[in-house]
């Protein structure tokens, strides 16, 4: 499928991106706006996934989001979850401006950490007529604190703080690794986030693996448990029966506060990453998407 290298603006910061486009036809078509997992850049997640939409007849995009991969923005790697949404709505506009692509048939498909970013996206947007969450996180901070514990949920807190003080007196950002196989401290630590991003499976030029610190406070203060009744249009939830970095619970709670039509697939995974590149588990989930997104759209 041909890519096309793009660029658009958001907010000042200047974007960049991968068109993926299906065979040319004569007709507008549906497409579909990917945005993927905490420090991913669009070569990783997101662009696996455009291009098998692209091949399903979707014009898909995979950008990077400020701060990240090719886009503009500093702090480097920094998760900012504000404005990750902001940039998606600009990725809207630029998707409806297109000739390839027909205005009134978006759909939003997030991946892990964009899962949370596309439904606070669809929640006030009316533009999304439909909505893909792939092994999608579903963070809100109350959860995430029992997960911790409490007291160590306060530690964690009280180190940000410090570091933002820091960053206050010195000017200097302070960076953690994204992946870390021993565990704390990183974005997203343990061996099964370093199994992709780690190693040649997910290794791309565009990545490093470092975040700011105070991007992991981004990461664990989000709540999508506020947004989720929000949304009316057609949902889709895809996730991994084996997924123990986000439990099956977790997507099958925010299925029951979806009001709109809505589906859910559960796939026999082994794990959270199994739906990132292996086609095993990613084919079904974009032919599942696809059949949701034609009869919604």
């Amino acid at each position: 499928m041909p890519i096309e290298k793009i660029e658009f603006d958001s907010d000042g910061y200047r974007l960049v991106g991968d068109l993926h486009l299906p065979v040319p036809g004569t007709e507008p078509r549906g497409a579909v706006l990917l945005t993927g997992p905490f420090s991913g850049v669009k070569d990783q997640v997101a662009g696996y996934y455009a291009a098998r939409f692209a091949a399903r007849g979707y014009a898909a995009l995979a950008f990077d989001h400020r701060n990240w991969g090719d886009s503009e923005g500093t702090p480097r790697q920094h998760e900012d979850a504000t404005a990750k949404v902001a940039d998606l709505r600009a990725a809207i506009g630029f998707l409806a401006g297109r000739p390839e692509v027909d205005a009134e048939r978006i759909a939003v498909c997030g991946v892990c950490l964009g899962g949370i970013y596309s439904v606070q996206l669809a929640a006030f947007d009316p533009r999304i007529k439909a909505v893909a969450l792939v092994a999608a996180a579903y963070n809100n901070p109350t959860l995430i604190r029992d997960r911790f514990g409490a007291d160590n949920f306060a530690a964690l807190m009280g180190q940000f703080a410090q570091i933002a003080q820091q960053q206050a007196d010195t000017g200097e950002v302070s960076y953690w690794p994204a992946v870390n196989p021993e565990g704390m401290p990183a974005g997203n630590p343990g061996p099964e986030p370093f199994a992709y991003y780690g190693t040649e499976r997910g290794a791309r030029p565009g990545w490093e693996n470092r975040c700011t610190a105070l991007s992991v406070l981004q990461e664990l203060t989000l709540d999508v448990d506020a947004y989720l009744p929000l949304v009316t249009a057609p949902l889709l939830i895809v996730h991994g029966r084996g997924d123990q970095a986000v439990p099956l619970a977790d997507a099958e709670a925010a299925f029951a506060k979806v009001p709109g039509p809505k589906e859910l697939l559960v796939l026999n995974t082994s794990n959270h990453i199994d739906l990132y590149d292996d086609d095993a588990y990613v084919l079904p989930a974009v032919d599942r998407a696809v059949s949701f997104f034609d009869g919604s759209l």
